[in-house]
């Protein structure tokens, strides 16, 4: 099957799987993995143990690629994962500096940002099928009250007129507007640390926007926000998988007046 095929029947099945997530009674979001194959794996077992055989979906917050070790593996597990499960991955910047360095040739840009080190756990070399598989990432998912996407989005701009490049990459634009600026509640990752969350280790819950990305590959924290999928606004949980122990822990106000913690 050429390359050209692979990408259609690949954006099919995801399609298909996006349509499929509106059922579903537990949505858990997973921060940005960046090679932290361990994390994930941890990760997904204690997102199937917690969903029981209660129906639920998995949206992957993107950045699969680069800063640590497991490139490989961490995209053979989504891989392998998306078949069985309800689950969408989607597109990060680091994947789009990727394909943007195979595409021209210059992977200047690249090796700023880790790609030596992803070149490197790959034996120099990402196979053809992973690349086509990055190609045809969805930017974003939307349910009846969020929207997932690895950026953020453009403020006052409804989802439909966004841009691929600003939800991937977009920043303090976003991360500076008011709730009513933006279309829906929004789950996202790519900034792990600004002013307004100094602590990388630590999600970010505001009213109209949850950041799960807790800088997996420099704290050794992979977070995950649990959502009840016809509730609106925040998570109702959070699962913090580090090195040696994983903590599940309740947000006591899930209501879009504010969310606090408890363990």
């Amino acid at each position: 099957m050429g390359s050209g095929a692979q990408r259609t029947e690949l954006e099919r099945k995801c399609s298909e799987m996006v349509s499929e997530l509106s059922a579903s009674h537990l949505t858990f979001a997973i921060g940005d993995i960046h090679g932290e194959l361990g994390l994930l794996a941890r990760a997904v077992a204690r997102i199937e143990a917690r969903a029981g055989d209660a129906p639920f979906a998995v949206v992957v917050l993107g950045d699969y690629f680069d800063r640590g070790p497991d490139s490989p593996g961490v995209v053979r597990l989504l891989r392998e994962r998306a078949r069985p499960h309800d689950l969408v991955c989607l597109k990060g910047n680091h994947h789009q500096i990727i394909l943007t360095a195979l595409q021209t040739g210059g992977a200047a840009h690249w090796f700023r940002n880790s790609g030596e080190t992803t070149l490197r756990s790959y034996s120099k070399s990402i196979p053809v099928e992973d690349i086509e598989w990055l190609r045809a990432l969805p930017v974003h998912f939307s349910d009846e009250h969020r929207i997932y996407v690895h950026g953020g989005l453009k403020p006052c701009v409804p989802l439909e007129e966004q841009e691929d490049e600003v939800m991937i990459w977009i920043r303090d634009p976003f991360l500076m507007a008011f709730a009513e600026e933006l279309p829906a509640h929004d789950v996202h990752g790519h900034t792990p640390e600004w002013a307004g969350k100094p602590d990388a280790a630590k999600p970010e819950l505001l009213t109209h926007r949850t950041n799960p990305d807790t800088a997996a590959y420099k704290t050794g924290v992979l977070t995950v926000g649990v959502f009840e999928t016809a509730r609106p606004c925040g998570p109702i949980e959070l699962i913090y998988i580090d090195r040696l122990s994983t903590r599940r822990v309740v947000v006591c106000e899930t209501a879009c007046d504010g969310s606090s913690e408890r363990a």
